[in-house]
């Protein structure tokens, strides 16, 4: 298991479009992918899981990756987010 925090930087925080977008790459890997926010935790290949978890731009989530892909699934996550999922 690996995890590492990282922050929203998208000016409207998780909505429709960058919660797709993670979601798209978090199906990708085989690995089970979570991210804690406060205290909810979502599922990263579940657009509507993403979505309930309400995050804004300038939140802290942390990625918790579990599987034989982790390390490249928790490496890809946080390139998505950084550049700011496609917006």
């Amino acid at each position: 298991m690996v995890s590492q925090k990282v922050t929203i930087k998208n000016p409207t925080g998780l909505h429709l479009r960058p919660a797709g977008i993670l979601c798209k790459e978090a199906m990708q890997f085989k690995s089970l992918i979570t991210f804690s926010y406060r205290e909810n935790t979502a599922n990263a290949k579940s657009v509507l899981s993403v979505l309930g978890a309400c995050v804004k731009c300038g939140d802290e989530i942390e990625f918790v990756c579990e599987g034989e892909d982790e390390d490249e699934a928790l490496a890809k996550l946080i390139e998505v987010v950084e550049s700011g999922l496609g917006e």
